[in-house]
């Protein structure tokens, strides 16, 4: 993903968000919140997550569509991508 400003930025966004989520999920748990608002709000931490990953899944197929590497590498093979979208599933 390096130099995918765009997507780099959307990414840490989310991940960003995930962190804060997750954090308010560790201080529920410690107050002794009800087991539903703890579920809800770690539900919301892995579908923050998952957006991240599947962000990070498309900018490498876009690469790999187009055949260019913003890294400079060589662009994700057809089973690369199948494996990261395993990976998420």
């Amino acid at each position: 993903m390096v130099g995918d400003d765009d997507a780099i930025k959307a990414v840490l966004n989310r991940l960003r968000r995930a962190q804060g989520q997750l954090a308010g999920v560790i201080s529920m748990i410690e107050q002794g919140r009800d087991c539903k608002d703890v579920v809800t709000q770690l539900a919301a931490v892995s579908r923050a997550l998952d957006r991240a990953g599947f962000k990070i899944v498309a900018t490498g197929l876009r690469e790999c569509v187009t055949g260019t590497s913003v890294s400079g590498g060589a662009p994700m093979s057809e089973a690369e991508l199948e494996k990261l979208f395993l990976a998420l599933a």
